[in-house]
């Protein structure tokens, strides 16, 4: 299939919307003035080489960096200001619409609001800047790429033809289908909604799995109650759990330690169970989580384990440790935690492990895999019962607010997709999609 940009790649056939909706291609809403420009990323000679990115400047974004609608800057490489202006396009800026063309086809973004004046974008993405007072709106752009529709169109291309990435010149044919300026921002707005909820809860998470570190770090790894006492300084804790530190340090093999307190090796505190195989085309739809060695991969509707527990990757992200607050489903590419008897509190299991380096305890093959024998001769400094007790009771609550948020926005994610293909076919009109809204109250 060549670049004639006279051929119209129909996204959506005939009587798929309403009739009264208009279908402009790409380069027609470019003369138009509705797109201002739509360019791909940076390849060539030109693209950074590993030893030239940075620790942070400018963001370089990546379709791995797009997970969920959103632009995680939180996984992306970054270029030093001078070397990222040697670029020649790729240039995309706050409210942009991104899709991948290349490698995963069809995930989108916007470009969120940033701190640098732009971010990069590699060869895998596309951006569309779309003018303010044009026929279209970014929002609904974005949607649109989103629907089944036209996701549908990039399988069906995929599998008559040999294409593997949607050059510019063919995302220039591609028509797409809209309705007038004001159904497209109320379309919009109730999706939007939707995911803007999603995204506050995932904010919210975000905040409290940090508080949940803070407290393992200031009680576990730098000791600042036990500090607070031995200076005679308020620890600035309720005098029940003041009185569950020590008030002194003593020596051990790691050095000083909170009085009483043990060294242990990781083997004498869990056992990591190795998970079992389950392909993806063998799961049953179902509310169990599958987990591999990079956190959760599916749903099945059988539990290999009962929750909450922790999962280890094993093989091919070895070391990542992902916290599983329900029955679950751990694949033979990751271990599952079982606890000994001697420290039962799972919470601080898990940000124990979270705090080795089990990344570096690889097995010797080709394939990067934990060493689980390396890995249980870690030490770990091991407290007091009633003190464990009380972190887990604490990190509890806060594991349980987590696990709370995240079915909402599953909730909330799945009424989105069923409104989504529904809006953008015309098939629901914006005042019922309103009233669904309204019931669940999104």
């Amino acid at each position: 299939m060549g670049d004639n940009s006279s051929q119209i790649m129909r996204v959506v056939e005939e009587g798929q919307v309403p009739p009264d909706w208009n279908r402009m291609t790409v380069q027609e809403l470019l003369e138009d003035g509705s797109l201002e420009f739509v360019q791909d990323g940076n390849h060539g000679g030109n693209y950074p080489k590993q030893d030239e990115f940075a620790d942070a400047g400018i963001p370089l974004i990546t379709g791995a960096d797009i997970e969920g609608g959103v632009v995680n800057l939180r996984t992306c490489k970054f270029l030093k200001p001078d070397r990222a202006a040697k670029l020649r396009i790729g240039f995309s800026r706050t409210g942009d619409v991104l899709l991948s063309h290349k490698g995963t086809m069809g995930k989108t973004a916007i470009v969120p609001v940033i701190a640098t004046p732009y971010i990069i974008l590699n060869p895998q993405l596309t951006l569309y800047r779309v003018s303010e007072d044009g026929l279209i709106d970014r929002h609904f752009l974005k949607y649109f790429f989103d629907s089944a529709l036209f996701q549908s169109f990039l399988t069906r291309i995929s599998a008559i033809s040999t294409i593997s990435t949607l050059s510019l010149g063919i995302q220039k044919q591609l028509e797409i289908c809209f309705p007038s300026k004001t159904e497209q921002l109320a379309i919009a707005h109730i999706l939007g909604t939707l995911d803007d909820k999603i995204e506050l809860n995932r904010r919210m998470n975000e905040t409290l799995e940090a508080m949940a570190r803070a407290l393992f770090k200031s009680w576990f790894v730098d000791f600042d109650p036990v500090r607070a006492k031995t200076e005679s300084r308020n620890p600035g804790l309720p005098k029940p759990l003041a009185d569950l530190f020590p008030d002194s340090f003593g020596d051990s093999e790691l050095g000083e330690i909170p009085k009483g307190w043990e060294v242990k090796r990781l083997g004498d505190l869990l056992e990591l169970a190795y998970g079992k195989a389950l392909k993806a085309e063998v799961r049953r739809d179902g509310n169990v989580p599958v987990f591999g060695s990079n956190g959760q991969v599916g749903w099945h509707d059988e539990r290999l384990v009962e929750g909450p527990g922790i999962v280890v990757g094993r093989k091919g992200n070895p070391g990542v440790v992902t916290w599983a607050s329900t029955d679950f489903f751990a694949i033979d590419t990751s271990f599952y935690v079982v606890p000994a008897m001697n420290c039962h509190s799972l919470h601080f299991l898990f940000h124990a492990l979270k705090n080795h380096d089990l990344a570096s305890l690889g097995a010797d093959s080709a394939v990067p895999g934990l060493n689980r024998n390396m890995a249980y001769m870690s030490t770990q400094v091991l407290p007091s019962g009633p003190l464990l007790d009380k972190f887990d009771s604490y990190v509890n609550a806060i594991a349980l607010r987590i696990n709370a948020n995240n079915e909402e926005s599953r909730t909330l994610a799945t009424l989105r997709d069923t409104l989504l293909p529904k809006l953008i076919s015309g098939e629901l009109r914006v005042k019922d999609a309103e009233r669904v809204c309204e019931r669940v109250g999104a």
